[in-house]
């Protein structure tokens, strides 16, 4: 039987076409929520990484009410770094709103995502959103979504997909992209219309799968997911299966349904219905959660692999300790274990040093989240340079390969070109518009992406606009191009001194401000040359009783470069550590002392 009461959608888009943006307006029109209750904008990025980042990093699930249908929707990230998160929730959707942005049309996260819903056979609802830009073309874009669907092999049904036209932040979607006027209700009549309602075995023994995991410090790990068949109700007996092909018998204390913002207690839930289950022993995603009859577990999901890894080891620096409260191998394995309950992109191993585990990802951006939450949480560690995952294929060493897509005004193509060729970058296609923007795109290995964002944008004057996405493994390509510059490193330890500094900003790029306190090993700055240099940043000029004109120089500092985690991680090589902790981000040799470098050249675990 079908469920008319119910819609299951999931919002997918490539980062910054409008998402979360556009579900704040679907809360503020729906007339269940009082103006004090939506004041924020962005409202579902709840956590602060989200908010300053202004990228949505983690799924979220809400629902509302509308002309008597609960309509579940299921906000996800854009970025490509996050797809996990995607591929994870989509098994609770039967359809999916997918978000265009009216001028840059379909990107390479779109393409991603919205393959993988075609692989979960949803049905596509297309939102040209943003129409109100003065540099929109909605009726090109529409065209390549169009293109799009039939280069992914989409059904002719498929392609007949339903369509609206919308700005997320003016608050109105229409069918006619030159009305600019009225209010969401057109999508919301699209969703009710056009999504497919929820088929269910109302009738069968209770089953679903965990996708998504909470955690409360009041009842432990709180099991969401669609329940698929029958119903279930607050006390029931249930077995939990687990990966390893166990059976817990466990008790389910409480059934919440998502309710606006929230999640509500009801007595029973049935088929269809996106559930959060309390009271079950330490469920993990994947699980399968039945009735006692129940012999056989649901598919697990299946998540594409990492293509990025890293080592993470205690901090052992001089300063350890001084600032963050979890510093002990056994605190940071268990902070690693507890992430992957919910990371399900994630892969944790442990390696031949005792205190180093290899941490593996789906990119840069989606390990720093982790080292940046751990940072704040209080934990210290050091993080070695990023390396790409390779695999042996019928005996030959394969790399994860990208698609590279760049946006850059069209008088600096050339320094992109120059910056992407020596890594390895296959230019693929390259188009140029009016408005003196051009689009390039390469086939590039993963390797090569580590630490080109930055010198893009330094080369584009912060103009470039980048993405990529995974590709492919293909053989590996040769050797690629290093850091171009070596490093100064601290001879002593101390604080850094103003004349110290001044004296050596004419043949490096100091990292450090006066004041800095420094150890010995330590990263001060860049050196002018490709060799790294040991020199002595805390240095005091020799003070004298006698003074005469001219004989004191006024000391003129250029500002430091501001390294944050993730162009800290671009930057280091083998032999260097990144050291984080809650109050600061250093960069070191992992051999403090000559000695050490000289015996130990690397020690990358």
């Amino acid at each position: 039987m079908q469920r008319s009461d119910i819609r299951n959608i999931a919002i997918i888009a490539h980062v910054d076409h409008g998402k979360t943006t556009l579900v704040d307006s679907l809360l503020k029109q729906s007339g269940q929520f009082r103006d004090s209750q939506l004041q924020e904008a962005c409202i579902l990025d709840s956590n602060d990484l989200e908010r300053e980042r202004g990228i949505t990093i983690l799924a979220k699930n809400i629902a509302l009410n509308y002309e008597g249908v609960k309509i579940n929707i299921i906000d996800t990230p854009g970025h490509a770094d996050f797809g996990g998160e995607v591929e994870r929730v989509l098994s609770m959707a039967d359809g999916a709103l997918v978000l265009v942005d009216a001028f840059e049309g379909p990107r390479p996260q779109t393409r991603f995502v919205l393959s993988k819903a075609l692989e979960q056979n949803l049905k596509p609802l297309v939102v040209i959103n943003k129409i109100d830009r003065p540099d929109c073309r909605p009726d090109e874009v529409l065209s390549q979504v169009f293109d799009l669907l039939v280069e992914l092999g989409a059904s002719d049904e498929v392609l007949d997909f339903p369509y609206v036209y919308a700005s997320g932040r003016s608050g109105f979607a229409t069918h006619d992209p030159k009305d600019h006027t009225g209010d969401i209700r057109p999508l919301l009549d699209m969703i009710i219309e056009h999504v497919p309602a929820p088929t269910v075995a109302m009738d069968d023994p209770f089953q679903m799968m965990v996708t998504t995991l909470q955690w409360s410090k009041y009842v432990g790990r709180i099991a969401t997911g669609r329940i698929l068949a029958g119903k279930v109700n607050t006390g029931e007996k249930v077995v939990l299966m687990r990966a390893d092909g166990s059976r817990v018998n466990s008790t389910v204390e409480q059934v919440e349904v998502f309710n606006n913002l929230g999640r509500a207690a009801v007595p029973q839930a049935s088929a269809g219905d996106l559930v959060a289950l309390v009271g079950l022993p330490d469920p993990d995603i994947g699980d399968t959660i039945a009735h006692p009859s129940i012999t056989e577990a649901l598919p697990r999901i299946k998540v594409d692999e990492p293509t990025i890894s890293m080592s993470f080891t205690i901090n052992s620096s001089p300063f350890a300790g001084k600032s963050g409260k979890f510093v002990t191998s056994r605190h940071l394995r268990d902070r690693l274990m507890r992430e992957l309950q919910s990371n399900v992109a994630l892969r944790v191993e442990e390696t031949d040093v005792k205190e180093c585990f290899r941490v593996s990802g789906r990119g840069l951006l989606h390990l720093s989240i982790l080292i940046e939450e751990m940072r704040r949480e209080g934990y210290e560690l050091s993080v070695g340079k990023p390396e790409v995952i390779s695999k042996e294929i019928d005996g030959v060493m394969h790399e994860p390969f990208e698609i590279l897509s760049i946006d850059v005004p069209t008088d600096l193509v050339g320094g992109a070109m120059e910056l992407i060729t020596p890594r390895r970058g296959q230019l693929q296609d390259m188009t140029s518009s009016e408005t003196g923007q051009s689009h390039l795109q390469f086939l590039i290995p993963a390797r090569g992406l580590i630490g080109l964002r930055t010198r893009l944008m330094n080369a584009t004057r912060g103009e470039a606009v980048i993405n990529h996405r995974f590709d492919s493994y293909k053989p590996s390509e040769g050797e690629l191009p290093g850091r171009a510059n070596g490093v100064l490193i601290s001879q002593l330890p101390g604080k850094s001194s103003a004349y110290a500094l001044w004296k050596l900003q004419d043949r490096a790029e100091m990292f450090v401000n006066p004041g800095t306190d420094i150890y010995e090993g330590m990263i001060v700055g860049e050196n002018s040359r490709d060799n790294d240099m040991v020199v002595n940043p805390v240095r005091e000029k020799k003070l004298t009783n006698v003074r005469a004109s001219g004989s004191d120089d006024a000391i003129l500092l250029k500002p430091p470069r501001d390294m944050s985690l993730e162009i800290a991680l671009e930057y280091i090589e083998r032999d260097e550590y990144v050291e984080v902790t809650p109050a600061a981000i250093r960069l070191r040799k992992i051999g403090l002392t000559e000695n050490e470098r000289k015996r130990r050249p690397m020690l990358v675990g």
